[in-house]
């Protein structure tokens, strides 16, 4: 559980910054793209503090191997010339690795294409079925084993992937990292959504690990 004091919270000199940072941003997002109903807006709105706080704690107190903006409230790193799925995915690798670590809440990474332009976006699984070898991410919906997207495409210029989780590609995906045709393009925003499943990643193994809170300062 995540029960810290805003006392904890205040303490690190940046958290005020990200937490600025990530609340400009989502109230952005919910304005353009947020919930018609007003029922609706004011729940998501009344978690709003929580999350972000959440959110911009495990920032602060960064232990991934991932360069913190606090400025913007987001994970950096170096982009690679171009998209690294296609030299780092292999279906039976995938259906083999899925085999094995496929869990209820595990943090996975989607290829996302759309025309000219993909990226890796950070999902989690919400149900396995091994006997069928699929599982089913909260976003996305089903996948096989393998990766290979079990869901009506909404067009045919969409298309989703499953991925094998490795440093790369988790790396890309929490740093928003996109492409087209001609290489890197400029990095997209994180979902809130997104970026607190970034803190529950375990970048040793990749699996289901409970990631524990930082060290909290002595009064």
């Amino acid at each position: 559980m995540f029960d810290q004091t805003r006392e904890h919270h205040s303490a690190h000199p940046e958290f005020t910054e990200i937490c600025t940072a990530l609340y400009e941003r989502e109230l952005v997002y919910l304005a353009y793209y947020g919930p018609t109903h007003a029922h609706v807006l004011k729940r998501k709105l009344s978690g709003l503090p929580h999350h972000i706080k959440r959110a911009a704690y495990f920032l602060a107190h960064n232990s991934s191997p991932l360069t913190v903006d606090t400025h913007n409230g987001s994970w950096q790193a170096k982009q690679s010339a171009r998209c690294p799925v296609n030299r780092n995915c292999d279906p039976e690798r995938t259906e083999k690795w899925y085999s094995q670590h496929a869990a209820h809440g595990l943090v996975v990474g989607i290829r996302v294409q759309e025309m000219d332009n993909e990226h890796i976006e950070l999902d989690s699984i919400d149900r396995v079925e091994p006997n069928n070898f699929t599982v089913h991410t909260n976003k996305h919906g089903w996948f096989t084993f393998a990766g290979n997207s079990l869901e009506k495409a909404e067009d045919s210029y969409s298309q989703v992937q499953l991925l094998k989780p490795t440093k790369t590609i988790m790396t890309a995906a929490c740093c928003g990292h996109s492409w087209n045709h001609k290489g890197k393009i400029s990095p997209r925003s994180l979902t809130l959504r997104e970026l607190l499943l970034s803190t529950t990643i375990d970048w040793k193994h990749f699996n289901l690990t409970k990631i524990q809170s930082p060290a909290q300062p002595k009064s």
